[in-house]
């Protein structure tokens, strides 16, 4: 099973689950029934499985070209030996695809009894993924499409505890995930991989605009990020204060901000790594604080 795990990079992929949890907690301010908190885990579990699976089935040529020389070291959030094991030729094409069907199949069905509506955003998901990975050597623009991507998690989960959500709720979270996406992850995971894309004539923002201008990018997004971070209150039925808002300034100054800088600053290639990993534990760190809240509400 490892290697089906390390196909959906399963380890990346329960951390991102933490996302959409911080989205419902925030714009419900309470705890759904115990029903719909289990059937929308395993939902999520299923999404990010499949999607994370699709990315290495559709860009499986090109991560063989890629990684010829051998595989990078990667980040602590997903480092093992049996990364993209399609490339490595540890894992068959056709077990991937039935893996990645499997799990797709299963997000489709509890997408349909949380909310009809969440199957639209879960298919669109899939597509912006293919578009994605068919992008990587077209322009470095498929960053925006990562944001996208990421964005559909949580806005999926706001329509799991809320029909009709407005359209306010709506652009602020996926505003906060967009840039959360590029700047955190998409944008540092492409400065860790430079060295492997360069061969394969791959189009990302650090190869494109070089390290110095990468890293104020990367700055800016995270600043746009722990901004619009502070306006989420005001979305929540519930009363968060001060309180709320330092904790979680001082969570997004750690986290994002002080090693984007840092990144930004020395344009050293491992703390690239270092911000990938921070920054894929901001959401649960949000989430720790918005469950925080809802309890002594």
């Amino acid at each position: 099973m490892k290697r089906f795990f390390a196909l959906s990079r399963t380890t990346h992929g329960v951390l991102d689950i933490a996302t959409p949890g911080f989205c419902a907690l925030l714009c419900l301010g309470n705890f759904p029934p115990w029903q719909v908190i289990l059937q929308s885990l395993f939902t999520a579990f299923a999404a990010y499985t499949a999607i994370y699976a699709l990315n290495d089935l559709v860009g499986i040529a090109v991560d063989r070209e890629k990684f010829v020389g051998g595989i990078n070291a990667g980040y602590s959030v997903e480092a093992s030996d049996l990364r993209y094991p399609l490339a490595q030729n540890v894992l068959s094409y056709r077990d991937g695809w039935l893996w990645f069907g499997g799990w797709f199949a299963l997000a489709l069905i509890g997408s349909y009894l949380l909310n009809p509506a969440i199957l639209i955003i879960l298919v669109a998901a899939a597509l912006l993924e293919v578009v994605y990975c068919l992008l990587f050597k077209v322009t470095y623009l498929r960053t925006l499409v990562s944001g996208l991507v990421k964005s559909c998690g949580p806005i999926a989960a706001v329509f799991v505890v809320n029909p009709n959500p407005s359209p306010y709720l709506l652009i602020l979270i996926f505003g906060w995930v967009f840039f959360w996406e590029i700047g955190g992850q998409n944008v540092p995971a492409d400065w860790n991989d430079t060295v492997e894309d360069k061969r394969v004539n791959a189009k990302t923002i650090p190869i494109h605009f070089g390290a110095k201008r990468a890293g104020l990018i990367i700055v800016i997004a995270l600043g746009l990020t722990v901004i619009i971070g502070m306006f989420l209150p005001t979305v929540s039925p519930l009363h968060l204060g001060w309180p709320y808002l330092l904790a979680s300034a001082v969570v997004g100054f750690v986290l994002l901000l002080k090693p984007g800088y840092q990144l930004y600053k020395l344009q050293e290639g491992c703390r690239a790594g270092t911000l990938f990993d921070n920054a894929s534990y901001y959401p649960l760190a949000q989430l720790a604080i918005i469950f925080i809240f809802v309890i002594i509400k």
